[in-house]
């Protein structure tokens, strides 16, 4: 209750009406997997060249991660959080140079390959002499011929050239400056380095020095334990344990390339614990015989959905024709098709762009046999392309039988929670009541409006309780407010039957 304690006039700004629910983000992945180089917490990027430049373009045979990623904005991604994952024990490579110690932006072996050179800056004061630094590096994805790293600055023609160079002139020493370096170079603003800020601060430019990085090592060999990246430390957390961190709240989709059977059931898990999530899971490669394909078997959940076969792709480096997972494609598929049309449309019936042919030809027969079991296929039609043709979650369930619901109902469920944060710790009277009720209808009767929901009429759509009918007296009095929403989510037309009779003329009186 505000205070007047003189005479005069007074203008208060109040509240009335339903607060608006803000429909959350449904098309924002995470894809985990092996990288060639960079940092190991989840980074963003918004297209594949910011992929590249982070995490570099060439992978191990058997490893698809970049694929994935060019699969995913091909065919309509927009965001997606990248989890590169190493072993464990893995170490960042470093080298100390002039009073600095410089170390590469992530575990493995691939930090020996960087080179970073300390020269005098370009701007020079009134004496002449330089005011910063200038900082070079070069990063190369490897050595044929058994070489290693040199000055390519001061010798641009030899070969081979580096992959990756950055350069940063007249950096400063003094923290308060703009200009520090460990405000250019660090933060995320190096693809390749981050430097230790030294205590007490430098009192002199650094020396003209150069300096190969080095001790960096891939530790142990990659298993589901290393997807998990589970630690104590919430800023050393990697994989999947740190996709649960609060700056990772927008990811809806949740996608590990070619994952072997536990760190699918790991995904499949981090999923359904987190409520919010779909997971989008490969097919093995080389699965010829249908009946042996049993998904269910291993993860049945409404929270994922399963893809086969694998697709044949150009690739992005060579042109050469290779086989790949189908699962970065279908993400973005998921993407383009929450973008155009909604997240209560079924992501199929949808060209996958990219796509140069089928692992396996899969024929009518063929997919009468793996629809019910929750494999969604991979098709090619005469004249309209390679489709995906499948829309079914990995669940049992009838209820949750189909993509777009489950997906609908992630989206309403965590709008709906994201935007009425506001109502904790209110009075747990009917005048909150009604206020909760409207905002609710009001966001329900746009996604109704939208297509999102069936029925002719608002109330055939959704219902929204709240009051004496959902709560009891132990209910107020313990400071529980319980909603009851109920919506009418639109299903897929999955069997389009046509029937088609012979009617014939009846005589004439």
């Amino acid at each position: 209750m505000p205070e007047y304690l003189a005479p005069g006039v007074y203008i208060e700004e109040i509240e009335r009406g339903p607060k608006p629910i803000e429909g959350v983000a449904t098309s924002t992945a995470a894809f985990l997997g092996e990288a060639e180089r960079g940092p190991t917490d989840p980074r963003l990027v918004t297209n594949y060249n910011g992929y590249v430049r982070l995490f570099g373009e060439t992978v191990a045979p058997g490893k698809f991660l970049p694929y994935a990623i060019r699969g995913f904005f091909d065919n309509g991604g927009r965001r997606v959080y990248v989890a590169r994952i190493v072993g464990a024990g893995a170490v960042a490579a470093q080298a100390p140079l002039s009073g600095l110690v410089v170390k590469a932006v992530g575990a493995g072996l691939w930090g020996n390959r960087i080179f970073v050179k300390i020269g005098p800056g370009s701007v020079l004061d009134k004496d002449g002499n330089p005011i910063g630094f200038k900082l070079q590096i070069a990063y190369w994805d490897s050595f044929p011929d058994g070489g290693s790293p040199f000055d390519a600055f001061a010798n641009p023609d030899q070969l081979p050239r580096p992959a990756l160079t950055e350069e940063y002139d007249d950096l400063g020493i003094n923290p308060a400056s703009p200009d520090y370096f460990g405000k250019r170079v660090n933060n995320r603003n190096s693809a390749l380095i981050e430097i230790e800020e030294p205590t007490p601060p430098l009192a002199a430019l650094p020396a003209a020095a150069s300096a190969t990085l080095g001790d960096g090592t891939d530790g142990d060999p990659i298993n589901n334990i290393a997807f998990r990246g589970e630690d104590v430390d919430p800023e050393k957390r990697r994989g999947l344990d740190a996709l649960k961190l609060d700056r990772y709240r927008e990811v809806a989709i949740v996608h590990a390339p070619a994952a072997d059977p536990p760190t699918v059931a790991d995904v499949v898990i981090h999923c359904e614990q987190n409520r919010f999530r779909f997971a989008v899971i490969d097919a093995a490669a080389t699965l010829a015989e249908a009946s042996t394909i049993q998904p269910r078997n291993d993860n049945d959940t409404k929270y994922g959905a399963f893809y086969y076969p694998w697709i044949y792709i150009s690739d992005p480096r060579t042109g050469a024709r290779i086989k790949v997972p189908p699962g970065g494609y279908v993400c973005g598929i998921y993407a383009r098709s929450d973008n155009t049309r909604g997240v209560f449309k079924a992501p199929a019936n949808e060209v996958v762009s990219g796509a140069l042919d089928l692992e396996y030809n899969i024929d009518q027969n063929t997919q009468e046999v793996l629809n019910p079991r929750g494999v969604n296929v991979i098709r090619r039609f005469p004249g309209r392309g390679i489709r995906v043709w499948g829309a079914r979650t990995l669940s049992s369930d009838p209820l949750w039988k189909y993509v777009n619901v489950r997906r609908l109902f992630i989206f309403i469920e965590a709008s709906i929670y994201n935007s009425t944060q506001w109502v904790v710790f209110e009075p747990n009277d009917p005048r909150l009541w009604a206020r909760i009720k409207q905002t609710v209808s009001l966001f329900l009767r746009t996604q109704w409006l939208e297509g999102a929901l069936f029925g002719e009429k608002e109330e055939e759509a959704y219902s929204v309780n709240v009051g004496r009918e959902t709560m009891t007296e132990d209910d107020i009095l313990n400071g529980r407010l319980i909603i009851e929403v109920g919506i009418a989510p639109v299903r897929p037309a999955e069997f389009v039957i046509f029937r088609v009779f012979q009617k014939t003329q009846e005589a004439k009186a």
